[in-house]
Formats: C-alpha cells, structure tokens, sequence
C-alpha cells in the first residue's frame, strides 16, 4: 500500500495504523498529564513572580519604579508561554510541544544562574533545574510523542505539510 508522496508502508498496515497517528479517544498518557502540570506550574510561578515584583514596584519603595513595573509587566506576560503551552498539551495539540520545550529550555539558565547565587536562590534554582530536566525528559518521551501525534523523520507516516 502507498501513502502520501508514494512512501510504502510494510505489509499489512496502512497509514492509519501508523504508530505515531495521535488516539485522542483513549485515556491521556500520564507522561503528557505530567508535562503539562509542570509547564502550568510553571506558568503559575511566572505570574506569582511577577504581580509580586509589581505589587512592589507600586506600592513600596523600589530603587527605580519602572524597572519593577517592567519586570513584572514582563514576567506576567512571559507566563503565557507555558501555560497555553500546558493548555495544549492537556488537549493533545501537537504545536504545545514546541513552546513547552522552549520553556524548559529557557529555565535551565535561569536555574544555572540561581545556582551561582549566595543566597535563598540556590534552593529554588535546584527547584527550577529539576522542573525543567523532568519537563523535557517526559515531553521527549515517544508515548508523549505518539500521544500528540507528532512524526520524526524517517517514520514511515510523516508526510510533508
């Protein structure tokens, strides 16, 4: 049997018995479930972060006003990312993945740079780096993979979109 773009399955599975076709009707993977409790964590740790920086930064007395504003405006926002990110993964999109990793990709500096520190951060740099290997290590995972429905190269189901 030919697929899309004349690639040949082997004998006896057709393109939708492919391995890596998403199965939204049976029960979510608890790798994927786990994932997107930690991006959502995540997330939730950002907005935290940043109302309190700009609860601060206009209520008390901040060396400078609008740098603390700022720095939370842009924490607040930057909490988007991982929770639409969680969002989708709960809900098997296949694009959640690719903000989901950049996120933990993102964290594992901040972590290393909290770990530098002399101070309450290194707890919560260990925190961060921990979060973030186990975040990546379960969104590479091939259940997840399979689960969002997404293809490798040279998987006998991906064609080109």
């Amino acid at each position: 049997m030919r697929g899309a773009y004349g690639q040949g399955y082997p004998s006896g599975v057709s393109s939708e018995q492919t391995p890596t076709t998403p199965d939204i009707t049976g029960p979510r993977p608890r790798r994927l479930t786990y994932a997107a409790l930690l991006a959502a964590l995540e997330g939730l740790a950002l907005v935290v972060g940043g109302v309190w920086i700009l609860v601060l930064g206009l209520t008390g007395h901040p060396d400078d006003r609008q740098q603390a504003v700022t720095g939370g405006i842009t924490l607040v926002v930057l909490a988007l990312l991982p929770l639409l990110a969680a969002r989708g993964l709960l809900g098997r999109r296949s694009w959640s993945r690719g903000p989901a990793v950049i996120t933990q990709l993102m964290a594992l500096p901040v972590a290393y740079n909290l770990l530098q520190a002399d101070s309450m951060a290194i707890p919560a740099g260990i925190a961060l780096a921990v979060v973030a290997v186990a975040a990546l290590v379960l969104l590479v995972n091939p259940e997840t993979t399979r689960a969002l429905g997404i293809r490798g190269p040279g998987n006998p189901g991906a064609t080109e979109k």
